[in-house]
């Protein structure tokens, strides 16, 4: 097993203190370690965000992009070379804002990669302003009057959209988040962990305690079974242990780089420097 010293960064985080960001940094790195992956076989991409800076904070190739777009990025990365492990990481604004469609069409095409979103209810980077994840009537920056829209629910998303490993994790808990980010990391298809991060600055409401009081782990679900998933994933309340935390889906499908003609017969970074051939364009036109 890699030391998970092997993944520290060499800048340091500037996340405020007790941020949720601090425990997927770590259950990312105890990942990595305890499968035993190299830091230069991982690539993470991330877009705009607190939670974005992600890259630098870690010892592994990293892509820090534009607002909403890390999942192509991640996408054109896996598809150029199949080896790596690639992770694709950053916050609720980001990831169900403007990167909705790319969400979708990452899971629809079941690229082999994980998505990881640190969910806060909020905007933290710009201040505390309503995110697409914020409860009906929270009194934010940008909704003085009553937030008056309906939060969005990433885990049916996921689901509908045909991610084929669709989890919950929570900051407080990195014994389980580790355990998670490792299961999504070895299975080999398009994996959605969406994961409840305290933004200690701006979200005075979600924070730990709440989420102590009314989550709970899954234990005896059927991971296989699509519509006992989504069950699972419309669960909320206020209530203690109302919320689940854990596997919600986790099924076999073929993965889009197997699937497609090109991807399937060439993995770019193997054939570099290649050359086009005459049977190749026949081939192909």
């Amino acid at each position: 097993m890699i030391p998970v010293t092997e993944y520290k960064g060499k800048v340091a985080p500037d996340w405020c203190p007790g941020c949720g960001n601090f425990s997927q940094l770590r259950a990312i790195s105890m990942a990595l370690s305890q499968l035993d992956i190299k830091p230069e076989n991982v690539v993470i991409s991330s877009g705009i965000g607190c939670s974005s800076n992600m890259p630098e904070f870690i010892n592994t190739y990293g892509f820090h992009g534009l607002h909403g777009r890390s999942l192509p990025v991640a996408e054109g990365i896996k598809w150029a070379n199949r080896k790596l492990t690639v992770i694709a990481y950053g916050g609720d604004g980001d990831g169900y804002f403007e990167g909705t469609q790319h969400f979708y069409h990452a899971a629809k095409r079941n690229v082999d990669m994980t998505y990881m979103v640190s969910d806060n209810q909020v905007f933290g980077l710009t201040t505390g302003q309503a995110s697409p994840t914020t409860p009906i009537g929270r009194i934010t920056k940008s909704t003085p009057d009553g937030n008056i829209e309906p939060p969005f629910n990433p885990l049916h998303y996921a689901l509908t959209a045909g991610a084929t490993f669709v989890a919950r994790g929570l900051s407080g808990d990195i014994k389980q988040l580790t355990e998670i980010t490792k299961a999504a990391i070895q299975h080999k298809g398009f994996s959605f962990i969406d994961v409840f991060s305290p933004c200690v600055t701006y979200n005075k409401i979600e924070g730990y305690d709440f989420f102590r009081k009314t989550t709970y782990e899954l234990q005896g679900n059927n991971t296989k079974d699509f519509f006992e998933a989504f069950k699972h994933a419309s669960e909320w309340g206020e209530e203690a242990h109302t919320i689940p935390i854990g596997i919600l889906y986790d099924v076999d499908a073929p993965v889009y780089e197997d699937v497609d003609e090109t991807l399937s017969k060439f993995n770019l970074k193997e054939k570099e420097p290649y050359k086009l051939t005459e049977a190749d364009l026949e081939e192909f036109y």
